[in-house]
C-alpha cells in the first residue's frame, strides 16, 4: 500500500456519569485508571498519530494529563458519543477519526489499524467500524450484542439487537454466520462534522443504536472483520474480570 501518511486521530470519549459505574472512567483496574489502561492500549496502535479523551469532567481530565495523556473539556449535554467526538472534530483537524470506547481496557490495537487500513486502501470509505463472528450461541440472541449483517462489498447493511440474520428453515442444512459489532468507529472528518446535523430516523429510535442513523441518512459503513471479541466494562463485577484477563496475560 502506497498511502500517503494521514493525521490519525484517537479521540476517547469519557463521560463521567454512568447508571450502574458513576465515574466509570476513573474506577480502578489493576492499580491504574481504567481511562489509563485505555490510553496505553491505544497508544500501541502502529497507525495512530495522536490520542485525545474527550471527556465532560474535570476530574477526568486531571486524571489523564497525570499519566501522561492529553485531555479536553467538551459539553456535558451530548447524548452519544459520537456528538462529543464531532465536538472534538470541529476544533482539531485530523485526516482520519477514530473513536474508541472508553469503557475497553483492552482495546486490541490491531482492530484499530485495521479499520485505518480500510480507510486508507479506499478513499471512498467515508466510515468503517469492525466485527467479529459470534462463536457462542448464547450471543446470537442476546439483545445487548449488536449484530450486524454485510453486503458483498462488506458494506453494513442492518444493525441489530435481533439476531440477523433469522434462519427461517431451521430442519434445512443451512449454517448461518452471525456477527457481533464492535463499538469503534473510523471517520473523515466531513462525514464526522455532519453527525450532530442528521435527523434521528424511526430504526435507530426503536433499536437505540446511533450507527443506524448513518445507514437511514444514507452513508456507507465499512464493516471490517476481526477476530477481537470486546471485554466492555458495564458494572462492578466487570473490573474484577478485566483485572483477571490481565493477570492471567501477565502470567502467560
Amino acid at each position: 500500500m502506497n498511502a500517503p501518511a494521514q493525521n490519525v486521530l484517537a479521540i476517547i470519549p469519557a463521560r463521567y456519569g454512568s447508571s450502574r459505574l458513576p465515574g466509570k472512567p476513573l474506577a480502578s483496574i489493576a492499580g491504574r485508571p481504567m481511562i489509563q489502561h485505555v490510553v496505553e492500549r491505544v497508544r500501541r496502535a502502529r497507525l495512530v498519530s495522536s490520542i485525545l479523551v474527550a471527556t465532560d469532567d474535570d476530574r477526568i481530565k486531571k486524571a489523564v494529563e497525570a499519566f501522561g495523556g492529553h485531555a479536553i473539556l467538551t459539553r456535558s449535554d451530548h447524548r452519544t458519543g459520537t456528538d462529543r467526538v464531532a465536538e472534538v472534530a470541529a476544533h482539531v483537524p485530523a485526516d482520519i477519526y477514530v473513536n474508541i470506547q472508553g469503557d475497553e481496557p483492552l482495546i486490541d490495537p490491531g482492530i484499530i489499524d485495521a479499520v485505518v487500513v480500510a480507510m486508507l486502501e479506499d478513499n471512498s470509505i467515508q466510515i468503517a467500524t469492525p466485527c467479529a463472528a459470534i462463536t457462542n450461541q448464547k450471543e446470537i440472541v442476546d439483545p445487548n450484542i449488536v449484530k450486524v449483517a454485510r453486503d458483498f462489498d462488506s458494506n453494513g447493511l442492518y444493525f441489530s439487537r435481533a439476531p440477523i440474520p433469522w434462519v427461517r428453515d431451521t430442519g434445512s442444512p443451512v449454517v448461518a454466520r452471525h456477527w457481533k459489532h464492535i463499538g469503534l468507529y473510523a471517520f473523515v472528518r466531513d462525514a464526522l462534522l455532519e453527525f450532530p446535523t442528521l435527523p434521528p430516523g424511526e430504526l435507530e429510535r426503536i433499536e437505540q443504536l446511533e450507527q443506524l442513523r448513518w445507514l437511514e441518512n444514507g452513508f456507507r459503513i465499512r464493516v471490517v472483520e476481526t477476530e477481537y471479541d470486546a471485554v466492555s466494562v458495564d458494572v462492578p463485577a466487570d473490573l474484577e474480570r478485566v483485572e483477571k484477563i490481565l493477570r492471567e496475560n501477565e502470567a502467560a
